[in-house]
């Protein structure tokens, strides 16, 4: 309907709620990691979680939502990863981007379920979906730029050029679980892939 407008409703939590929202999290990531997508279910994450089965949806819409929220948790070792980059801009950036093919590639069931939930249709999960991929876009770019001193990246602004990697992670993400190719391909494209993003730098 035409000039419908969406609200979103946030609430601060107290420590018990923001406690049992973080078990909740922790059950889906080790569900997924056993299982993969097929092995998180709403109810097992509960009773995982030691909670009854309708509190999951007083924190999480859906099991898409639920699984993305596990991936912008997970997503925190590329922080940490770049916080250790060093090296020019495309040392740092193609270091972080094979890590991550390298950590993806160890946790495949949990990488598949993280990828089948962000690249789903539910529109419940629009928004942690965006703020992830925000978080991801910006560990990124400060690979690239960790002083934030770079406008321009081979006349390109970092932001776009910030997304393009973003797709990139996806792209390989998808390559390692959904196309099964190789670890050793994917992190060649990565590689190669931070040299043409960078354009020589």
């Amino acid at each position: 309907m035409a000039g419908d407008v969406r609200i979103t409703v946030t609430r601060t939590l107290s420590k018990d709620q923001q406690a049992r929202r973080a078990r909740l999290i922790q059950a889906a990531h080790e569900l997924a990691s056993e299982g993969g997508y097929p092995a998180v279910t709403m109810h097992d994450v509960a009773d995982r979680a030691g909670v009854a089965r309708a509190t999951v949806y007083r924190y999480f819409s859906s099991k898409d939502h639920l699984l993305t929220e596990v991936a912008a948790d997970w997503a925190r070792v590329i922080e940490d990863i770049a916080g250790a980059a060093v090296g020019d801009p495309v040392e740092r950036l193609s270091g972080l981007l094979e890590a991550l093919v390298g950590i993806a590639a160890d946790n495949l069931p949990l990488t598949s379920a993280i990828v089948q939930a962000a690249t789903s249709g539910d529109s419940g999960v629009d928004d942690a979906r965006n703020e992830l991929f925000r978080y991801v876009r910006d560990r990124f770019g400060g690979a690239i730029d960790p002083d934030h001193t770079i406008d321009e990246v081979a006349g390109v602004p970092v932001e776009d050029v910030e997304v393009v990697i973003g797709h990139l992670v996806l792209s390989a993400l998808i390559g390692l679980t959904t196309l099964a190719r190789p670890r050793d391909e994917v992190s060649s494209m990565v590689r190669t892939a931070a040299m043409l993003i960078m354009g020589g730098r």
